[in-house]
């Protein structure tokens, strides 16, 4: 991608979310950047001031902190840039509403940073309604509210099964759920880069600003709308007239706190009926959700036999001896231990290592000598995130489990709980479907399990 097509791109999508362009001093400012120019460099090839230029790059930061959505400074905009326009290659309207295409190289040297990138993206055709699309031809993507994706860990088995419910089983609607940090928006970014031609369309919004319905499908059409000649009344016309990939992520922040996983607030209760429209509904494109939890009605959904799957993202096993060795932490015998005692989870292995390094200079085995009990740490203000989301009753089922010294039997009421036994399964499933405890079968026996990370944050509390 040249200078010019980048400077280009970047003035169109601040136009998108603005309505207004870039003048002459800000693509010279964003030019100059690229080049590696200082601001005074950049003020003698406009013909303006030093502290004028630095003004002016100064409102330019921050409107496009605003459009990407990211901290945006005269050190970062130009990686920042690259990577959103490697992640987001589609073809953008031009000033006179015609379909622009362009074929960029998203391999992006600009900044002489070297940095890797999905496919180029090439001329496409449309498919015609009720076809999939065929193979090798570039859809257009929006990863616009996609987080950056700096490091993707073996998720082999995963991949292939998500894979397979896509293009093989023609799932329409998919929840990957689990704990946050566990790798759910990682795992779905690698996802798109390895199935993304088998699509026309593939866009991601995120619900944690508690994006409406109705505001989420007028921004669905509008990008969809870009290479229809006649617009289609209804998301699932969309979905049937060309195959779309559309990402939720952060469902979870459109459910209420303080009940039971998966209970939509009052004003987002129109999206179970999306959810279901989209499951029960003939169409050949697919909607994946990312939470913390599954949806209540997904379910029931399951049980009526419908084209939907759940993945509970787990933590990562083996492959997480790759975060300990980038961390540069010693003692390679123990870092098996010491990923099974944090399960395997990346968010966590990392703030964990980084404390081995600071306090222990690295040495696994000396900080698994030090713990008399689990060193939860820095972790503590995320455990806290997911507690605060539980209901009344939640919270006492998970109190009486952590004072259990072995997992419970799935028939047993713990004591000094006053729950009726269909009380206490509900509250059972509801944290199951928020992984914080686990069913173990032993034999014919169910036995229930708490977290031992959350289990020790509870008692030490």
């Amino acid at each position: 991608m040249t200078t010019e097509e980048l400077l280009q791109w970047t003035d169109d999508l601040v136009f998108a979310k603005t309505e207004k362009h870039l003048d002459s001093v800000e693509m010279a400012i964003l030019e100059g950047t690229w080049q590696g120019l200082k601001y005074e460099e950049i003020a003698k090839t406009c013909n303006r001031s030093n502290s004028h230029v630095k003004n002016i790059a100064a409102e330019l930061w921050k409107t496009l902190s605003d459009v990407l959505g990211e901290d945006i400074k005269q050190s970062n905009v130009c990686s920042s840039l690259e990577r959103k326009a490697g992640y987001n290659i589609y073809n953008y309207v031009n000033s006179s509403s015609e379909i622009v295409s362009s074929k960029i190289n998203t391999h992006i040297n600009i900044c002489q940073e070297n940095s890797k990138y999905p496919e180029d993206t090439r001329q496409r055709s449309q498919s015609p309604p009720e076809t999939a699309q065929t193979p090798n031809e570039s859809p257009i993507i929006n990863l616009i509210d996609a987080p950056t994706l700096t490091d993707f860990y073996a998720r082999t088995s995963e991949l292939s099964t998500l894979k397979q419910w896509i293009l093989e089983k023609h799932t329409r609607l998919i929840t990957i759920y689990g704990l946050s940090g566990i790798g759910k928006s990682a795992l779905t970014l690698q996802l798109i880069e390895e199935i993304n031609t088998e699509f026309d369309y593939i866009i991601w919004k995120n619900l944690s600003n508690r994006l409406t319905l109705s505001r989420l499908e007028t921004e669905l059409k509008e990008f969809f709308y870009q290479s229809q000649q006649t617009p289609l009344s209804t998301i699932i016309d969309c979905f049937r007239q060309s195959r779309c990939l559309v990402i939720l992520d952060d469902v979870q922040e459109i459910f209420q706190i303080g009940e039971l996983a998966g209970q939509y607030l009052p004003e987002y209760q129109d999206y179970s009926k999306f959810f279901r429209k989209v499951t029960t509904s003939s169409h050949q494109s697919c909607l994946i959700l990312l939470s913390w939890t599954t949806p209540r009605e997904i379910v029931t959904l399951e049980a009526e036999n419908q084209p939907l799957k759940s993945l509970n993202l787990r933590g990562l096993g083996e492959a997480a001896t790759e975060i300990l060795r980038q961390k540069g932490l010693k003692d390679e015998e123990n870092w098996l231990e010491l990923i099974t005692l944090y399960q395997g989870h990346p968010s966590w292995l990392k703030i964990i290592a980084a404390t081995i390094k600071e306090i222990y200079n690295g040495s696994v085995s000396l900080f698994l000598a030090d713990q008399q009990n689990i060193y939860l740490g820095d972790l503590e203000h995320l455990l806290e995130l997911h507690l605060e989301r539980l209901s009344l009753s939640e919270k006492q089922v998970i109190h009486g489990l952590a004072n259990q010294d072995q997992p419970v039997n799935f028939s047993e009421t713990l004591l000094d709980i006053e729950l009726s036994k269909s009380e206490f399964l509900q509250v059972i499933k509801s944290l199951i479907r928020r992984s914080l405890i686990e069913k173990v079968e032993i034999g014919e026996r169910s036995l229930l399990t708490l977290n031992p990370i959350f289990k020790s944050y509870i008692k030490q509390k």
